[in-house]
This record gives structure tokens, C-alpha cells and sequence, in this order.
């Protein structure tokens, strides 16, 4: 990567770090748009901080039909929409992102192709140090890192502690998302770790009540901070 282009993608980087923080919601897979909407605007109304539309399940029609409904969503929240795994769908709809798997950002195409281009980076980095480390060099605006606890999602995903991100943080300058079968009743564990935002999908998507329950995971950081200063008193 030449120097210009490395002094852009700093830039780039540092713009959309206070991006990456709190509730990161992930989509169900739902065939239904309008029921998908209607589930995805109640979390906005929780207080969301960004969303990252993923459906394996849908078909090519299917998917653009659904993200450009939720990123005219998302705009009207102001909440950044992030397209999983798809980079040809999110600059199509003119996504506010994409996030990929270690092995595409690999691909020279991938950063040949957002050069230019104001787009948040997502890069999956399971629980491989050098592999975060890779990303943040090259072009990665944060990492995420599990799964931390059983996943509904993936449950076959590797594991990753809260003492490991401890570690991590200590190399890696760039928000770190916590992801993998995180709850109500296990976040906080993740948020105190260091982690800037975690992803919740089926906590969140999958109860009665979404609103409240993006509400009480928006809580968790607030609580989280607030024992954090009572520290140095």
C-alpha cells in the first residue's frame, strides 16, 4: 500500500472509530420484509448504534429488496447500515458498510475497490491476534472477535475469552467488537472486557419485547462506564 493511500485509509479509519460503539444489532434471517422492518425499527427505537444486515437464506432479489428497505431505515435514525459479506450489494445500495470474512479481506479487489469510497470495514477475526492485526494495517475500521459464548448463529464458531481480549486491546487500536451468543445475562462480561460495541441477534430479535430489550443491553454500557469512573474516586 503506497503512502497516499495508507495516510487515506488512517483518515478513513479514525472518522469511523467513534462509529463502533454500543448495541450492534444483527438481522434475522426472515423472508418477510415487512415483519424484518418492523422488528429492526423497534430495536432502532432501543437505542441501536448500528446495524449489520445478514441473511444467508435469501435470494439475490430477496437481499437487495430487504437492505436498501433497512438502510432508508436506518437514515432516518441516523444509524450506519453495514451489509454482511455481500461488497457488490453494499456500494450498489450505497451502504454505510460492509463486513467481511478474514479470507475476502485478503482479496486485493476488496481495498482496491472501497478506495475512495467513506465505507465503514468490518473484518471477522475469530480469535487470532495476528489476523486482527493484519486488518487494522491494512484497511479494517474495527475487528470482532468470538464467539464468546454459544452461538444459536454459529454454533460450531471458535472461542474466545474475556481475558483474551484483555490481551488483545493492549495491540489493537482499532474498536473491537464482541460477537457470538452474547445476552442480557452475559453482556456486561463482554463490555467490561474492552469490547466498543457487541452483536446481539437472537437476544434482541427473538424476544417479546424488542425496544425494551435493546434498551437494557444500551443500559449495560452506560452501567458499565459509570463503575469504570467510580474507580478513580
Amino acid at each position: 500500500m503506497n503512502k497516499k493511500r495508507l495516510t487515506v485509509t488512517r483518515q478513513r479509519q479514525r472518522s469511523h472509530s467513534s462509529a463502533i460503539n454500543g448495541l450492534y444489532a444483527i438481522t434475522p434471517d426472515l423472508t418477510q420484509t415487512e415483519e424484518l422492518v418492523d422488528k429492526v425499527q423497534k430495536a432502532l427505537q432501543g437505542g441501536v448504534k448500528l446495524l449489520q444486515y445478514r441473511n444467508k437464506s435469501a435470494s439475490c432479489g430477496l437481499l437487495r429488496e430487504q437492505a436498501q428497505a433497512l438502510l432508508s431505515l436506518c437514515r432516518s435514525y441516523h444509524v450506519p447500515m453495514i451489509v454482511n459479506d455481500d461488497l457488490d450489494l453494499a456500494l450498489e445500495i450505497d451502504a454505510d458498510g460492509v463486513h467481511l470474512g478474514q479470507d475476502d479481506l485478503a482479496r486485493c479487489e476488496v481495498k482496491e475497490r472501497l478506495t475512495g469510497y467513506s465505507k465503514i470495514l468490518g473484518i471477522s477475526c475469530y480469535n487470532r491476534l495476528e489476523l486482527a492485526l493484519q486488518a487494522q494495517q491494512l484497511c479494517a475500521d474495527y475487528v470482532a472477535f468470538g464467539a464468546f459464548f454459544p452461538s444459536a448463529t454459529k454454533p460450531d464458531a471458535v472461542k474466545v475469552t474475556v481475558d483474551w481480549v484483555y490481551q488483545a486491546r493492549k495491540q489493537i487500536a482499532i474498536p473491537i467488537v464482541g460477537i457470538g451468543g452474547i445476552r442480557i445475562t452475559n453482556a456486561a462480561a463482554v463490555i467490561q472486557s474492552g469490547c466498543a460495541a457487541i452483536a446481539v441477534s437472537d437476544d434482541l430479535f427473538n424476544t417479546r419485547n424488542i425496544q425494551l430489550r435493546a434498551q437494557q443491553l444500551v443500559q449495560l454500557f452506560q452501567d458499565v462506564h459509570q463503575q469504570d469512573e467510580t474507580k478513580f474516586f
